[in-house]
């Protein structure tokens, strides 16, 4: 979302923050793996980007600068990252019944990805959150990361690479399963 020179002008804080708070509260909870955890640290960044917020460069991009001070909340938190589960409850229901085994199956190819991220290395499945789950572009990522645009490129692909060899490993001998 960029913001232009006049809205943010006219724009409080708030206008420009909360609708971030759903985006902002998902990558935390990928990166805590703890409901209390994401919800204190998405707090945390909202009471730093309010007191920065006079600092805020007009015609930067709000939504990264603010996703950056998460992850550099979290990481001055932490030793390193860790990886949370994907939420089963974030899927949409199918339109039809499934089957019991559809479920089980279903269940058991969640489980193989959720793994699978998370035996990634720290720069690849923060990559691979910020692009896949959060949907940012390649200039949001390169300002969040704070890493050249060429970098976060290679970096994605790498990561994707990375996951798919995972993935074809986990999955070896499972009939139908890729």
């Amino acid at each position: 979302m960029e913001v232009s020179d006049q809205r943010l002008t006219d724009a409080t804080f708030a206008d420009l923050a909360l609708p971030l708070f759903d985006q902002l509260y998902n990558f935390a909870r990928w990166l805590t793996q703890d409901t209390a955890e994401a919800e204190d640290l998405v707090q945390e960044t909202y009471m730093k980007a309010l007191r920065g917020f006079s600092g805020f460069q007009i015609g930067t991009n709000f939504r990264a600068w603010i996703f950056r001070i998460l992850r550099n909340a979290f990481l001055t938190s932490r030793a390193g990252l860790k990886m949370v589960a994907l939420d089963p409850e974030a899927d949409d229901p199918p339109s039809a019944e499934p089957t019991p085994e559809a479920v089980l199956l279903a269940q058991a190819n969640r489980e193989t990805i959720q793994q699978a991220l998370t035996d990634l290395p720290i720069p690849f499945r923060e990559i691979l959150l910020l692009c896949e789950v959060e949907e940012m572009s390649y200039e949001e990522i390169s300002q969040v990361l704070a890493i050249p645009m060429g970098t976060v490129m290679s970096r994605l692909h790498r990561a994707r690479k990375a996951l798919r060899t995972l993935l074809v490993d986990k999955f070896k001998g499972v009939p139908n399963a890729v």
